[in-house]
């Protein structure tokens, strides 16, 4: 192969690898507490009003999620329901971050089942 064909090749193999590049996703930036993780969420058992902020955390999750999802929203759903899906989910993860229950619990609720993308 000629020089001219290779550093051709190479421009292409180059242009191909950028390209893929340009779709991928950008890390999520998660506005939350400084310890989002599920051992966080279990010692908040048994302090009431940090489980509440929790919670309420989580349902503005769901907030924005129907603001940016509006054609699939998550339906009502109860505090009860959201502190007993994060502490499956906290059971099951217990490495896991209770976030990452937030954003499945929308993907759930909102008849999506999988995660969102761009």
């Amino acid at each position: 192969m000629s020089r001219w064909k290779l550093m051709q090749t190479t421009a292409l193999l180059l242009a191909a690898i950028a390209a893929t590049n340009v779709g991928a996703a950008v890390p999520l930036k998660i506005v939350g507490f400084d310890d989002m993780s599920c051992r966080a969420w279990s010692a908040s058992k048994a302090d009431a009003e940090q489980r509440a902020l929790y919670v309420s955390w989580v349902r503005g999750v769901l907030t924005g999620h129907n603001y940016a999802n509006q054609s699939q929203q998550v339906s009502a759903i109860s505090s009860g329901t959201v502190e007993q899906y994060v502490n499956r989910y906290c059971t099951e993860k217990p490495l896991g971050n209770f976030s990452d229950a937030a954003f499945r619990l929308s993907d759930q609720f909102s008849g999506r089942n999988t995660a969102i993308t761009k």
